[in-house]
């Protein structure tokens, strides 16, 4: 199946056309199925008006046929009695009236059984006809009259009984074909889900290739700009893609450039900066002669201002090798209680310069991450908890697994953060304020390597703070792909010391 869609998924047309085609094969079946029921319906419809008018005219013509015989009895037998003329062309003209309802409303049934009544019906009152007109009045007997009146309504009897099994096969009939019209509609249902499945095959035929689209974005998002991109689909799509492919070789020349640029200009600016480092610790230390207090002071200033200027070249360094694109793209699974364990060792002279004490709260779990660049991402989020952490501090650590994504969260009990600040402490080279005896001097680059290598990673971070008594600030990062591998966990509260 997937095979097939991806096929199909290869065809050239426009995302209108596909639109427009879907559409089409979505509505015509339904369509096709909306007439077709609309059709027999209507036949329903008719077969039951006609099925009404005939019972109707059925009734009415039994009704008719009982009223004439029962005039025609009733001068009979007047006529027998009274030896009237007038009585005789009476019934003569009920004669008339009946032959007339009979011929004409009775033969468009076509009814073998109808045919044979209304034949012996007919043929009895030719026998009384004869009686009548045939024999002399005087001579008539009113008992043998009425004994053929009695088997003529005995004949009208047996008409009555047909003409009301003639209605309910016309009931019936309408029944079955209103249950036949019932099992077609339930049958068109059918088409339902025809149609979705149509509809979902489009779907499937207009949305993969976006959904491609929104991977090479995503890989793009995180700073990957080595491989091409190319994604087959409709005329859109591939202008989408060819705009994006131009994009993307912009972007990694213009990658390149920066890396070249920053390399260059660290490596020129780090020959001349050693050489004033150099000097200026010779002026320092009084090689060159003995110095007053001012000139002492000035000295160290200068002194102070070159070891600041190289930390900061050597962290612009390690900003360009650890967001190059080119590098550290390999995962493996790591183990998170190690890895911490490795970057509080880093930072052990800090945290004892300091009198910190750093409680865990670690889940025993692995993390499929780049060793590198998460152990970069501990580093600068444990640096940037000491450097504003207080004398005699907590640093609190914890790390959870929630829907085999990691939890991590580091605490300390620095002034805080502004709420008005969350978003711009992740600029580069931006400094909140810090404690004047930091053993950390930073160059404000920390945390943007950690937000930048969170997002190439698939990850995040978040920022919980409070400035009022007691204050704290708590960043928490998300890592996917992490799993617990025991209930167990690490806590404790401990003092580190050398």
């Amino acid at each position: 199946m997937k095979d097939w869609v991806k096929k199909i998924s290869l065809f050239r047309g426009s995302i209108k056309t596909l639109t427009l085609m879907g559409f089409g094969l979505v509505a015509l079946p339904l369509v096709f199925a909306l007439l077709y029921s609309a059709n027999q319906v209507n036949k329903l419809s008719q077969q039951g008006t006609s099925a009404i008018f005939n019972v109707a005219e059925l009734v009415e013509v039994n009704r008719q046929i009982s009223q004439a015989q029962s005039r025609l009895e009733r001068f009979s037998g007047q006529y027998v009695v009274l030896k009237e003329q007038e009585l005789l062309n009476q019934y003569l003209a009920q004669r008339v009236l009946l032959d007339t309802v009979i011929t004409q409303e009775f033969k468009q049934y076509n009814d073998i059984q109808m045919s044979e009544l209304i034949a012996a019906y007919t043929n009895k009152i030719i026998e009384i006809d004869q009686l009548i007109q045939s024999t002399p009045a005087n001579l008539i007997n009113l008992n043998q009259v009425q004994d053929h009146f009695k088997a003529l309504s005995q004949i009208n009897q047996k008409i009555s009984l047909h003409s009301n099994q003639i209605i309910n096969q016309q009931a019936k009939g309408m029944e079955s074909s209103a249950n036949e019209i019932k099992k077609t509609m339930l049958l068109s249902l059918l088409i339902i889900p025809i149609t979705l499945l149509i509809a979902g095959v489009f779907i499937v035929l207009i949305t993969r290739p976006l959904k491609v689209l929104l991977g090479k974005i995503k890989r793009l998002e995180q700073g990957s700009f080595q491989l091409p991109i190319t994604v087959d689909g409709s005329a859109e799509i591939k202008e989408i893609a060819d705009a994006l492919e131009l994009m993307r070789s912009r972007l990694h020349i213009l990658e390149l450039q920066k890396s070249s640029f920053i390399r260059h200009i660290s490596h020129e600016l780090k020959t001349p900066l050693a050489a004033i480092r150099e000097g200026t610790e010779l002026i320092y230390d009084n090689s060159v002669g003995e110095l007053n207090n001012d000139q002492q002071e000035i000295t160290n200033i200068i002194r102070t201002s070159v070891s600041r200027l190289q930390q900061l070249i050597e962290d612009l360094l390690d900003f360009n090798i650890v967001l190059d694109s080119t590098s550290l793209q390999d995962a493996e699974v790591i183990n998170l209680n190690k890895e911490i364990e490795d970057a509080l060792a880093l930072r052990l002279l800090d945290v004892n310069r300091k009198q910190l004490t750093v409680s865990k709260d670690i889940a025993q779990l692995s993390l499929q991450c780049n060793r590198k660049q998460f152990s970069v991402i501990l580093d600068n989020l444990l640096s940037n908890a000491i450097k504003f952490s207080p004398d005699k501090g907590t640093i609190t650590i914890k790390a959870w697994v929630e829907y085999q994504t990691l939890q991590l969260s580091i605490t300390d009990q620095g002034v805080g953060i502004a709420s008005s600040l969350f978003d711009k402490i992740f600029d580069a080279f931006y400094q909140g304020a810090t404690e004047h005896n930091s053993p950390i001097k930073s160059s404000g680059l920390g945390l943007t390597i950690v937000k930048e290598l969170l997002m190439r990673l698939n990850g995040s971070i978040s920022i919980d703070s409070d400035m009022n008594s007691p204050s704290f600030t708590t960043f928490t990062i998300s890592l996917p792909k992490a799993k617990l591998l025991s209930p167990t966990t690490t806590s404790m509260l401990e003092k580190p010391s050398l």
